[in-house]
């Protein structure tokens, strides 16, 4: 019959849980090192919802747009203009502008000139319940280097009647 070695007596059996803590160590250490390498946003951005319109209308100038009641009947779409700008009104270019709520939503991204314009598509279309008389849609904006800008009802639809 085979006989049994002690693990304890064994000097081989100490080198499993020294290479673990030595793994462990490393991979914390390239942790940290990958997390130093990702830049922090530094900057604040201005975003300003500048112009409004109904998909295909004349744009408004601020951030309502106001519907009469035979077009709210059915969904429809919405066009924004949004300007964003850093702290000192320098242009924030390639921006990712997003808007969305009322069952509609639009993206894009800023030009040259830090404006976007965003067009809701037709599988993303504004709707108002049938006793909705108004409602808000939110404005995301993420840009590399800059805080994330949120704004909760950042756009206002109206309908009339």
């Amino acid at each position: 019959m085979k006989q049994f070695k002690l693990i304890r007596h064994d000097e081989k059996a100490m080198e499993l849980p020294i290479n673990i803590v030595v793994m462990l160590v490393v991979g914390i250490v390239a942790l940290a090192t990958l997390i130093s390498i990702v830049p922090t946003p530094t900057k604040e951005m201005s975003v300003f919802v500048e112009r409004a319109a109904l998909r295909g209308g004349t744009f408004q100038e601020g951030n309502s747009i106001i519907v009469n009641a035979n077009t709210a009947v059915n969904p429809f779409g919405v066009t924004m203009m949004v300007k964003v700008t850093d702290k000192d009104g320098n242009p924030v270019r390639n921006a990712n502008v997003i808007l969305n709520g009322l069952g509609g939503a639009a993206s894009n991204t800023t030009d040259i000139n830090g404006i976007s314009v965003l067009t809701t598509a037709d599988t993303a279309l504004v709707r108002l319940d049938p006793n909705q008389n108004e409602g808000t849609m939110d404005l995301k904006v993420l840009a590399d280097g800059f805080y994330d800008y949120e704004k909760k009802d950042a756009v206002m639809i109206v309908k009339t009647r």
